[in-house]
């Protein structure tokens, strides 16, 4: 019984692991492309066409 709740447990965190990096992978991505944008009007401004 004490082995199937260890394998429970292990199979759950392993789960919820591999969530959260993928979770995590797609904000580093949402804020990449805000950076982007953010950089390319900085740049538009500073060739004074904002």
């Amino acid at each position: 019984m004490k082995r199937i709740i260890a394998l429970l447990l292990v199979a759950s965190f392993s789960t919820m692991t591999i969530t959260a990096c993928n979770t995590m992978a797609g904000v580093g991505k949402d804020v990449s492309a805000v950076g982007n944008k953010v950089s390319d009007k900085a740049q538009d401004c500073k060739d004074a066409k904002c």
